[in-house]
């Protein structure tokens, strides 16, 4: 299992502890230091069935800043999958990826039912 994430995020955080509580085997992967690659999030997308939204750190610095709220709508998802992959800021944290399942950010009771 991936474990993709921000050090300083108290999400990320609460969910290594989670997952650490739980005794899950996990790698750690710190998304400012390594981000996820057009590739990586293409295929995770795909295997996700997830809206692409759900990929974006909507609350994030780097979203605001770039004022992505009013701009994805009109974008393509290649593009934006694009956009994801040139900071790991924009993207939503935690991200785990374990198998064809893939989780982004922490909902407890979500991850009690698929890990």
């Amino acid at each position: 299992m991936k474990f993709i994430e921000y050090p300083k995020c108290s999400t990320c955080k609460k969910a290594k502890k989670w997952l650490d509580d739980h005794k899950v085997d996990y790698t750690d992967r710190n998304i400012k230091e390594e981000n996820p690659t057009y590739e990586e999030l293409k295929a995770w997308y795909k295997m996700s069935g997830l809206p692409l939204k759900r990929f974006f750190n909507t609350s994030g610095l780097v979203y605001k800043n770039m004022q992505l709220k009013d701009k994805l709508e009109n974008m393509s998802e290649d593009e934006q999958l694009r956009l994801l992959s040139t900071d790991g800021m924009l993207v939503k944290r935690p991200l785990v990826i374990d198998g064809d399942t893939v989780l982004t950010g922490f909902k407890e009771k979500e991850w009690e039912k698929l890990l």
